[in-house]
């Protein structure tokens, strides 16, 4: 740790620093704007001290901006997670109130007493996936949406309805049928039309943000896509969040931090685990939509879902057992694409992954115990392959 700490506390448009040594002694401390003057003001009021960190609270979130342009003027910089930097500011003052300067200190304090926090990397094709996987959600939630309320309209024109899964092409067809004569029908269809021709646009957009996906993605060397289940959303959404997979220290480490390692739940002599609702509940989903895809198809995940419940296992408690199995497989399949990028053909170095990950700290209040049985030493090959 440098000699002196600098903690910030970052909003949209202003920022507190406060200035600690190796003592927690408060050195300089004041606030600043985060326009150009106001940034300018604060970066040389930080480079007045020399062997110098910045510790941005949440650089992930509202201290994104701050972190990246310090990284930018060559500074070093490491992330405090929120929840580290009000637990510090809880300790210190007995009852916690928050203003700019105290949260400033605590994060000065936090960044001081807490070995091994990440330290923040420049943007990279990471983020870029991010955003255009957020991007690709965002559109299949407004598809869902819309593809719901033409339900509901030709509910209202057809008898019985469309069927569930509705292309913009059925949708059209059904809507030909019928030539309502009275007001209220021909509104209905009239809005139906109109959500029709909304479907189609969305579904445009959807295509083309697929292949932007897919392109990113072939770019970066990973071969997640060969995984039966993950698809170029599941795919971005794993690279962008989790960013270098090395950071994890073990596949157990992995299933804890994205929720599919169980609790220990044991007492006394009763020994029992409990499922856990910690963890990136994004890649949650992707695991969880993997495990749904392989249930649907002739794979090795099937026969082991299966051979769950053969040995007593309900439902959910062998999908719980197959999502873990899942994680072992993306952690192994993603470390291996690491290794191979690290180093090229002939011996020399090529592209990384590295990136500042989605989650501040990989380190989740959660068990890192397997759950007894669904994971091997030695993980069966079929089960990563595509049927």
């Amino acid at each position: 740790m440098p000699n002196v700490v600098i903690g910030v506390d970052p909003h949209k448009r202003s920022a507190t620093i406060e200035v600690i040594d190796q003592r927690e002694r408060v050195l300089a401390g004041d606030r600043f704007s985060t326009d150009h003057d106001g940034y300018k003001a604060m970066l040389a009021a930080g480079r007045k001290h020399s062997d110098r960190i910045w510790a941005v609270e949440g650089c992930n979130g509202i201290g994104r901006h701050v972190a990246q342009r310090l990284l930018a003027d060559g500074e070093t910089v490491v992330d405090v997670p929120t929840k580290l930097s009000a637990r510090a500011r809880v300790f210190a003052t007995g009852q916690g109130r928050k203003t700019d300067p105290v949260d400033a200190h605590s994060v000065a304090v936090a960044a001081l007493r807490t070995p091994g926090l990440r330290q923040v990397q420049a943007d990279d094709t990471t983020v870029a996936l991010r955003l255009l996987v957020d991007r690709r959600d965002q559109l299949g939630r407004g598809r869902t949406e819309i593809v719901s309320r033409l339900h509901h309209l030709l509910l209202e024109l057809i008898p019985g309805g469309a069927k569930k899964f509705l292309s913009a092409q059925q949708a059209r067809a059904l809507l030909n049928t019928v030539r309502p004569r009275d007001v209220v029908g021909k509104t209905r269809r009239w809005l139906a039309s109109e959500l029709i021709h909304e479907l189609t646009v969305i579904d445009k957009k959807i295509k083309i943000a697929n292949t932007e996906l897919t392109d990113l993605i072939d770019s970066t060397g990973s071969t997640l896509q060969e995984l039966t289940g993950i698809g170029p959303s599941g795919a971005a959404r794993l690279i962008g969040d989790i960013g270098d997979i090395t950071r994890f220290a073990s596949r157990a480490h992995f299933a804890s931090w994205n929720g599919t390692a169980p609790l220990d739940a044991s007492s006394g002599d009763q020994n029992r685990h409990r499922l856990s609702r910690a963890g990136n509940r994004r890649i949650n989903r992707v695991l969880h939509i993997m495990a749904v895809v392989q249930l649907r198809r002739d794979t090795e995940g099937r026969r082991y879902y299966r051979r769950k419940l053969a040995a007593g296992k309900t439902s959910m408690e062998a999908m719980r057992a197959l999502k873990r199995r899942l994680s072992d497989i993306v952690y192994k399949r993603m470390v291996a694409d690491a290794r191979r990028l690290e180093t090229g053909p002939g011996g020399h170095v090529g592209a990384t992954l590295q990136s500042s990950a989605a989650d501040l700290n990989p380190m989740i209040d959660t068990s890192e115990k397997s759950l007894p049985g669904p994971a091997e030493t030695h993980l069966r090959a079929d089960l990563s392959a595509a049927s």
